[in-house]
């Protein structure tokens, strides 16, 4: 279907979802993860949020990385993107440098690509003054302090947000995440992995916990990032309650996602505020915005990259609950879920673990693993102990994938990282709270020389 193909009907649209049907031998995986950008100011002996424009600003930043072969994407004259090889590059509104990795065949694969994208930044940040840090949240500016990247549709956001949630401007500002692209071959494949990647989130959140200070202190919370998207808008965050239905299907997530209010719509190049309004009278060409006009696929994957919940739907599944982190952890994340979403007795065993789990269940946990991490329960059950066995699984399927890199190693090693976390009982954040107390001794310049990439 072409971008500026026009839609006049729901059918339509549950085809768009179908188009993304793969064959086992074409699965992918690709890998999203954010990042802090700061510069360290002599003078005042800190680190301060990285701007847009100036010397050693994220503009500057963005124009150095095109040197090694990226294409500089402009909206209205401004450098906003770059694109290669199926990668991108992009900005989050308070400066967090993005990337969105391509589709690969294995982790090995998304694990070099990720080392790659860092070292190439560590590199160009040194001779730019830009250091950058993979963190769950903000350890120390406020909300309100942070510069706003020059994209439209930021602006349309930013006057939006705070109708409809105390913490909309913290995230879009002060968060970071890392995420996970998946495949699907059918409709009910779709719906097993959408059921179980959305059940195991608030596992995944307490296994990368990772954003426990705020104004450089502690926050109170070891994934402050979870507990802003929880009051960011209810219509597009949370967790995706339709996958708990017997007849959860694309038609159920394409009427899930009419009912989430626009944002935008683009048309030569400009974004038309189109907040609060529907999709639905888009379709049926009443938008207020744009009368007796409807909409194209275009505008319907844009609309489907305002929704926001934990596990978002298009042609491929979005897992979305971890914060931010070291290069280990972005490695491991994409291992996790190709593991166990990627197998069939993998899939079948996670889902029978977690069976019994209600969407109540499953939200309430959500919030509270933001607090207690690992030490949260699910109806009676440890969440350490789940998590333990559900890497378990996800190891087991990655050992019958037996795909190997060039010393021998499979995609199992990749999972190291979660395993030494369930050992020590502890997510980053706790290890970060340890050392915020002990080594660094509650000096955030510590903190941030330390965890930098």
């Amino acid at each position: 279907m072409k971008f500026d193909s026009i839609i006049t009907s729901k059918s339509q649209l549950v085809k768009w979802f179908e188009d993304g049907n793969k064959k086992k031998k074409d699965w992918r995986v690709g890998t999203e993860h954010e990042k802090f950008a700061y510069n360290y100011n002599e003078e005042k002996k800190c680190f301060i949020p990285a701007e847009y424009e100036n010397n050693s600003g994220i503009e500057q930043f963005l124009l150095e990385i095109a040197k090694s072969g990226w294409e500089v994407i402009l909206e209205k004259g401004k450098v906003t993107a770059l694109k290669k090889d199926n990668q991108s590059i992009t900005l989050e509104p308070g400066g967090q440098i993005e990337l969105s990795g391509a589709p690969l065949e294995d982790i090995h694969q998304a694990c070099k690509e990720t080392n790659t994208h860092l070292k190439l930044l560590k590199e160009l940040g040194k001779k730019l003054n830009i250091t950058l840090i993979g963190l769950g949240a903000r350890p120390s500016e406020k909300t309100e302090s942070i510069s706003w990247m020059p994209k439209a549709r930021y602006q349309i956001m930013k006057n939006y947000m705070p109708k409809k949630g105390k913490h909309g401007l913290d995230m879009m500002l002060s968060t970071c995440t890392v995420q996970a692209n998946l495949d699907y071959s059918d409709e009910q494949d779709m719906k097993n992995k959408t059921l179980l990647a959305v059940k195991l989130q608030p596992l995944i959140t307490a296994l990368f916990a990772n954003s426990p200070l705020s104004n450089g202190n502690p926050n109170g919370y070891l994934s402050k990032r979870r507990f802003f998207w929880m009051n960011t808008d209810p219509d597009r965050c949370g967790t995706l309650k339709i996958a708990f239905e017997d007849d959860f299907s694309f038609a159920k997530y394409v009427d899930f996602a009419l009912s989430v209010p626009m944002y935008f719509i683009i048309r030569n190049n400009e974004y038309i505020n189109c907040s609060g309004m529907s999709f639905k009278d888009f379709l049926l060409g009443n938008l207020e915005a744009l009368p007796n006009e409807q909409p194209t696929f275009k505008d319907w994957e844009d609309h489907l990259s305002t929704i926001f919940t934990e596990v978002r739907l298009k042609k491929f599944i979005e897992v979305r609950g971890a914060d931010a982190g070291n290069w280990r952890r972005t490695c491991a994340l994409p291992a996790f879920w190709v593991g166990i979403l990627y197998d069939q007795n993998a899939l079948t065993h996670a889902l029978e673990i977690c069976h019994k789990w209600t969407y109540n269940d499953v939200n309430n946990l959500s919030e509270e693993v933001a607090k207690q991490g690992l030490k949260s329960q699910i109806i009676g059950n440890k969440v350490i102990d789940i998590c333990k066995e559900v890497i378990n699984v996800s190891k087991e399927g990655l050992k019958k994938r037996n795909i190997l890199d060039t010393r021998g190693g499979d995609e199992t090693q990749y999972l190291g990282v979660l395993e030494e976390i369930i050992d020590l009982e502890k997510t980053p954040a706790e290890q970060m709270l340890r050392d915020y107390e002990g080594k660094w001794d509650g000096n955030i310049i510590s903190l941030i020389k330390e965890l930098a990439y």
